[in-house]
């Protein structure tokens, strides 16, 4: 098992972004030993969740962390305006070009894709929004995290820890990946087995992309 890891870590926070996006990845690469991981943004210090009722610190200006070997975007209501935010884009470009890793959990990935990195690769996001990921030149994929290159992405929210726990592996050992699964405790066994279009109702299909297109309204790029 590989102890000696000395990784840069930096995971995007924007204001209204869905918490689990970047505290599921957070519990699990931050226990990679000897990593150096931050919570960036445009503008340092407190972002609230999608829900209102919790808030991360942001410690890193953009700025300050140009180069990180890994980079994640999470997803929610808040990273529709980074699509036209030619700092932040700016930023994912030239971190892309030196990163080990770029990933995206959920909506994500439509950061990244307005930033050209998922042309011509195989992606996936929250399975509500997938088809979006064509706009960006992406072929969309169903899979619970997708590793085309160097870029890995992963479906809705919940999925940003299966990879995580994937690209643990990849970036030291299986051993280590391992170890730390057993650490977080990851073992799901959820009450229902409604967690992808595919096994859920009808009916709950609808209601939630009914509540996701209250959230999918885009800014417009400022002329």
């Amino acid at each position: 098992m590989r102890e000696d890891v000395r990784m840069k870590i930096a995971i995007l926070l924007f204001d209204k972004f869905t918490a689990l996006d970047a505290i599921g990845p957070y519990e699990v690469l931050s226990r990679i030993p000897g990593a150096e991981l931050a919570f960036v943004a445009k503008q340092p210090g407190p972002k609230r969740s999608d829900t209102g009722m919790l808030e991360v610190t942001a410690d890193r200006p953009l700025a300050d962390f140009p180069d990180p070997d890994i980079v994640l975007v999470g997803g929610g209501e808040g990273n529709r305006p980074l699509l036209f935010d030619d700092e932040v884009l700016d930023w994912l470009r030239a971190a892309h070009e030196t990163s080990i890793w770029t990933t995206s959990v959920c909506t994500g990935s439509l950061v990244l894709g307005a930033a050209g990195i998922l042309d011509g690769k195989r992606a996936t996001t929250h399975w509500a929004y997938r088809e979006r990921l064509r706009d960006f030149g992406a072929e969309p994929a169903t899979e619970r995290f997708v590793v085309d290159g160097k870029v890995v992405t992963a479906a809705g929210v919940s999925a940003g820890i299966d990879m995580a726990l994937h690209l643990t592996a990849l970036a030291t050992d299986p051993r280590v990946a391992e170890a730390i699964q057993l650490g977080i405790e990851y073992d799901p066994e959820p009450p229902f087995d409604s967690g992808s279009p595919e096994k859920a109702a009808p009916e709950l299909v609808d209601l939630v992309r009914t509540l996701e297109r209250g959230q999918a309204a885009e800014p417009q790029r400022a002329t």
